[in-house]
């Protein structure tokens, strides 16, 4: 199957030869878990052995056998994002990071298939950045909440309302948006990008939070638009005031896509790359984390020393990602994502700027 990014007709398919016919069918593989293979895959339950039960490892194991072989045979690349499971995250994956790093990393790698385990904005831009590569997704309805809030059509709106005021755009937004994007931005970038215009009114979109808290560090004038990350809209300060209480020594790490009153209460506030980075070099002893909870258990494996509070919100788009998927994912060339040439170039053009920008 084949997911088209077409504007005005996102779900129209684009008369071009599937990965399918052009790299072919594999059989799909014997998933008996032996003892054999049990000695294989030891090394690396060892990694996930804190977080994935031994009940369930012969579960997991044959899957994970398998990927790691027919990713070879295909020549492929695994990109997982820090808000996959560990058994991904840590047992399958090639490269991991946040949305923009895998991206960046895909076009480093000789692969010619790249498989991308997040969700379908992330690959989009996995394919803007790699016009020239297969991009796959194991599963083409893994969406998100904070894309979805708002439409390339939105946008065009948006200009015409407040006409020459630069539209900075989260990279957590469809190519179809990125479109009518003058620059895009990361969490642990928007503000560098924001002071980049000459503007003093700036539209940071679509993530009102971000923008807000964009808002504090900036003397430009933000205009909002009101989409929300599900997982983290639902933190509250009054939630972490409450963990505060419980134990004055916990630190609080968050993500800025939460709530300026929740990140006024936290002790360090920054991308999931600056979460990982800060809970690797200051080693608190106790630590909650902000966000998509699996993040916690796959840092968690590098930093055995940390003990993680987890107060779990997960994204069920994220999940939506499974090993099974993946598996047939690379069995069937499936979902691959194309994005219409009459959107990819202004879209990449909007990513470029932000990549290429001094800070």
């Amino acid at each position: 199957m084949q997911h088209v990014t077409q504007p005005g007709n996102a779900g129209k398919a684009l008369s071009l030869q599937t990965a399918a016919e052009r790299f072919g069918v594999l059989e799909r593989p014997d998933l008996t878990y032996t003892t054999a293979l049990a000695k294989e895959t030891a090394h690396l339950y060892e990694r996930v052995k804190d977080f994935i039960p031994a009940i369930e490892w012969p579960v997991f194991a044959p899957y994970i056998h398998a990927i790691n072989r027919l990713k070879k045979e295909r020549g492929a690349v695994i990109l997982a994002h820090n808000y996959q499971t560990p058994e991904i995250f840590h047992c399958v994956a090639d490269i991991t990071g946040d949305s923009l790093q895998l991206a960046r990393d895909a076009t480093r790698v000789d692969a010619e298939i790249i498989v991308q385990c997040g969700v379908h904005f992330m690959a989009e831009t996995s394919k803007l950045l790699n016009p020239q590569k297969t991009v796959l997704i194991p599963d083409g309805l893994a969406g998100c909440s904070l894309s979805e809030s708002i439409t390339g059509a939105d946008v065009r709106a948006l200009k015409e309302r407040y006409p020459g005021v630069p539209v900075v755009t989260y990279v957590n937004t469809s190519a179809d948006v990125k479109a009518e994007t003058d620059i895009c931005c990361t969490s642990s970038n928007a503000v560098a990008v924001v002071d980049s215009l000459e503007s003093d009114t700036v539209l940071c979109i679509p993530d009102e939070y971000l923008a807000m808290n964009v808002a504090k560090k900036t003397n430009k004038k933000i205009l909002t638009w009101k989409g929300h990350c599900e997982v983290h809209e639902r933190f509250t300060a009054e939630e972490l005031l409450e963990y505060k209480a419980a134990d004055p020594s916990i630190e609080i790490v968050a993500h800025p896509e939460c709530h300026p009153s929740v990140l006024a209460v936290s002790d360090y506030a920054g991308s999931t790359s600056g979460m990982i980075d800060y809970v690797k070099t200051k080693r608190p002893g106790r630590v909650l984390l902000v966000t998509e909870c699996s993040m916690a258990s796959n840092i968690q494996a590098e930093v055995p020393d940390v003990n993680f509070v987890k107060p779990c919100n997960l994204c069920p788009h994220m999940k939506r990602i499974t090993l099974p998927k993946i598996l047939d994912s690379l069995l069937f060339m499936t979902e691959e994502v194309l994005v219409d040439p009459a959107i990819a170039d202004r879209a990449r053009l909007a990513v470029e700027r932000m990549v290429n920008l001094k800070q």
